[in-house]
């Protein structure tokens, strides 16, 4: 007797065309997104966080492995500087009425020749646009590394990412690029301190100037 077959699982996401979802229900639907689990080393875990009331949009690579155990962006080395960068304690960095973050890859891609593999081209094809339209409070989106940058300005860039960012006048003051706050970056910092000298100073400025905007607001 023949073996019944299963129908196959298909991951990729329902979406219901007849009426709009909330951030909060395209949330859920992000977070359970399995589009890519079977090139995942370490499995699906989509990590993201935002809120309607959001002002400020932090755009990375993608999380790295310490990130994927914990659940938490930016739980690491890397977003214990961006925090320095920023100005802001770690209470008011994953205070969602403030900050939204929301990486161009979602999910930890595994380990490359020279560090972690780039994020994967899906999250940003399946979700990022569809997150955008419903955060239309935010007044300042940071662009760290060249993934974020390359995907929101584009042509407009530089045609490196030290020139990018030196050149950040041209982009405020909607964006501001950054170069990747990991660790694995110290040399570039020693070689450039215009940025510790110039750029850190006017991002704690701006940032501080949003949040204060935002504690009025609550």
């Amino acid at each position: 007797m023949a073996a019944t077959r299963m129908p196959r699982h298909n991951p990729i996401p329902r979406v219901n065309k007849s009426a709009p979802l909330t951030l909060e229900a395209l949330l859920a639907d992000v977070r359970a997104c399995r589009v890519c689990q079977h090139d995942l080393p370490l499995g699906p875990r989509p990590i993201v966080r935002a809120a309607v009331d959001s002002r400020i949009l932090i755009v990375g690579q993608a999380p790295g492995a310490k990130v994927h155990t914990s659940g938490i962006p930016w739980n690491d080395a890397s977003g214990e500087r961006l925090r320095r960068w920023l100005g802001v304690d770690a209470a008011s960095f994953y205070d969602e009425t403030r900050f939204a973050i929301i990486p161009m890859g979602f999910c930890y891609p595994g380990r490359g020749t020279s560090g972690d593999k780039p994020p994967r081209r899906e999250c940003a094809q399946l979700w990022l646009d569809s997150l955008l339209e419903r955060l239309n409070k935010i007044e300042l989106t940071l662009l760290i590394g060249q993934y974020a940058q390359r995907h929101f300005l584009g042509e407009r860039r530089k045609p490196s990412l030290t020139e990018t960012v030196r050149a950040w006048a041209d982009y405020a003051p909607a964006f501001i690029p950054l170069p990747h706050p990991s660790p694995r970056n110290q040399a570039w910092f020693k070689h450039h301190p215009w940025f510790d000298n110039e750029v850190v100073p006017m991002l704690r400025t701006t940032v501080a100037a949003l949040t204060a905007e935002a504690n009025q607001v609550i």
